[in-house]
């Protein structure tokens, strides 16, 4: 990150009053615990909405967000500073292209993020997408091999287009909770998460509307149709799920190249070559052995004997 140009963070000066005095009081909680930078790795299908929710967190038009273009390429890290607090956020394309995971998107992702940390992985997706199907497990399965299992215990699901009205006049919290539940299911199976790993791989669900139609509190700060001001929420368990005793992600060469298949099992070997030695080798030595003393002594080497031989 040393690299990377670091910004004062203005734009959270552009949030109410009563969302900064919280967003604040956040920060000011990570730094008690001697954490003063936060990386955080916003992945997810293309179109869903990680580029606004970036921006959304920044509090200003940070990456460009058009919905008459294709998005980027490439990653763009995002590094504002306030207070000694240094936020790092890393949008990355989608990872879907022509109905299947896009390896090469997800190839040039791993390589842009190579010796870095990542804190908090966002996975992004819509709550207004009813259905999950099996290309949702595929994404899923696709970040678990390429960081490991264990970024699902450093993640959140964000759903966004959160500002909306259930269909058949479901209640809002009952719509979210089916919808959550239905994607998390999709999030265990494409990580492969068994049963036993649910209580240390609690994966929380926040609601995120990143459109100019948010409604707002009397405080003036962006709300959702159950009344949470939705930013300091957000931040509120980002803040959480840092602070849960797990590990962050370091992403480095082997953990991008996965294990070295000449390394793999060398250890192995010593051993191999023992139970060769006394399994396979001792007893053809002693076959052998055996062999040769069974093997009746042949009539040349009875000669000089004088058994047999004549007197003149």
């Amino acid at each position: 990150m040393a690299s990377q140009l670091i910004r004062d963070w203005v734009g959270i000066n552009t949030f109410a009053t009563a969302t900064q005095t919280k967003l604040l009081e956040l920060l000011g909680k990570l730094k008690q615990e001697d954490v003063s930078t936060l990386t955080i790795l916003v992945m997810g299908k293309g179109g869903v909405g990680k580029s606004s929710t970036v921006n959304s967190i920044i509090g200003e038009r940070a990456v460009t967000v058009s919905p008459f273009q294709s998005e980027g390429p490439r990653p763009v890290i995002v590094s504002r500073s306030r207070a000694g607090f240094t936020l790092n956020i890393i949008d990355t394309p989608g990872l879907i292209e022509g109905g299947y995971v896009n390896d090469q998107a997800l190839e040039i992702i791993k390589r842009f993020l190579l010796n870095k940390t990542i804190d908090i992985l966002l996975y992004v997706d819509r709550l207004d997408a009813y259905r999950v199907d099996n290309l949702d497990k595929q994404i899923v399965k696709a970040i678990t091999d390429s960081f490991g299992k264990g970024i699902w215990n450093r993640a959140l699901v964000v759903l966004t287009h959160a500002q909306l009205s259930p269909p058949d006049g479901l209640p809002y919290e009952d719509f979210y909770s089916k919808r959550s539940e239905a994607l998390l299911k999709v999030v265990r199976m494409g990580a492969g998460l068994k049963k036993h790993d649910k209580q240390d791989f609690a994966i929380p669900v926040v609601l995120v509307e990143n459109s100019g139609r948010c409604n707002k509190n009397e405080s003036d700060e962006k709300v959702l149709p159950n009344g949470t001001a939705w930013i300091p929420h957000l931040v509120k368990t980002i803040t959480e799920v840092v602070l849960n005793g797990s590990q962050s992600i370091v992403v480095d060469k082997k953990l991008i190249e996965g294990p070295n298949p000449n390394e793999r099992g060398k250890f192995l070997i010593p051993l191999i070559f023992a139970l060769q030695y006394f399994f396979v080798i001792k007893p053809i030595e002693r076959a052998i052995k055996n062999d040769i003393a069974k093997e009746s002594r042949p009539s040349w080497e009875m000669r000089d004997t004088g058994v047999g031989s004549r007197k003149f």
